[in-house]
C-alpha cells in the first residue's frame, strides 16, 4: 500500500515546491503514475522510496511510516520492501546475471541464495541466462533480469520508471503484461510512471485478478520565478 497526504518537496534553489495530490493505492493494486518529462515523477517515485525526504507531507509505504525511519533503518527496508525497475536498467556488465541478483541479497544483509535466484529468474522465462553478462542479452532479457532483481527479495512495492520507453508497441504491451503478471504473482503494489500515453489503454481496468487501478496524472509545474514569468 501507499498512502500520502500534502505532500511536497522542493529543490535547493528552486522557489516553489512541487506539489502532489494525495493518493492511497491498496496492497496490490496498480496506480499508473503520468505526465509530461519534468512533472516530477521521478521525485515522486524517490519519496515512495524513501531515498529523500519530503519537505512538507507524510509517506506511509507498506504500512511504514518513511518519517519515522533513520537513514541506515531506511536502508534496510528499502532492501526489503521496494523492488524498483529503473528506466537505466543498471546491469553491471562486469558481472554475470546470476551475480547481479546476487548483489540485491548481498545489499540486504543476506547471504547469496542461488536457489532463490534460480527461481526468481526461472519465474520470468530466463533461467538460462544466468551464467551470462550484460552486454550478451537482449534488450527484452536485460528487462526480464532486471525485473527479477527487482522481487528477488519478494517486495511489497515494485516501482517502474518508464518501463515502455523506446519500444515498440507489441514490446511495450509486453513489458506491461509482464509488471502486471508480476506484481500479481507476488501480492505487490505496482507503481508504473511513464509519459507514454500508450500505457493506460495497456492496464485492464475489469476484474482481472488485480485488486485495483487508479491513475495519478501529473502536470509540469513552475519551480523558478522566471518560469513563472515565462
Amino acid at each position: 500500500m501507499i498512502r500520502t497526504q500534502d505532500l511536497r518537496y522542493q529543490y535547493a534553489g528552486a522557489d516553489a515546491a512541487l506539489q502532489f495530490p494525495d493518493v492511497d493505492v491498496a496492497q496490490g493494486a496498480v496506480l499508473l503514475l503520468s505526465g509530461p518529462s519534468g512533472c516530477g515523477k521521478s521525485t515522486w517515485l524517490a519519496l515512495v522510496a524513501g531515498l529523500v525526504a519530503p519537505t512538507a507531507g507524510t509517506v506511509e509505504v507498506a504500512d511504514q511510516s518513511l518519517h519515522a525511519l533513520k537513514s541506515v533503518a531506511a536502508d534496510a527496508w528499502r532492501a526489503r520492501a521496494i523492488g524498483f525497475l529503473p528506466q537505466k536498467l543498471h546491469l553491471s556488465a562486469a558481472l554475470t546475471v546470476q551475480q547481479n541478483l546476487a548483489m540485491a541479497q548481498w545489499a540486504a544483509g543476506q547471504p547469496e541464495d542461488a536457489t532463490a535466484i534460480h527461481t526468481a529468474l526461472q519465474a520470468l522465462g530466463v533461467a538460462e541466462l544466468a551464467g551470462r553478462k550484460p552486454a550478451q542479452l537482449s534488450g527484452g532479457q536485460a528487462q526480464r533480469v532486471a525485473l527479477a532483481r527487482a522481487v528477488l527479495l519478494q517486495p511489497r512495492v515494485l516501482l517502474a520508471d518508464e518501463p515502455t520507453a523506446s519500444l515498440d508497441d507489441e514490446a511495450a504491451a509486453d513489458a506491461v503484461a509482464l509488471l502486471l503478471a508480476t506484481a500479481r504473482t507476488h501480492g505487490a503494489t505496482l507503481v508504473i510512471a511513464t509519459h507514454d500515453a500508450r500505457v493506460a489503454a495497456l492496464i485492464p481496468t475489469g476484474p482481472d485478478g488485480q485488486i485495483g487501478f487508479q491513475p495519478l496524472h501529473l502536470l509540469r509545474q513552475p519551480l523558478l520565478k522566471q518560469e513563472q514569468v515565462a
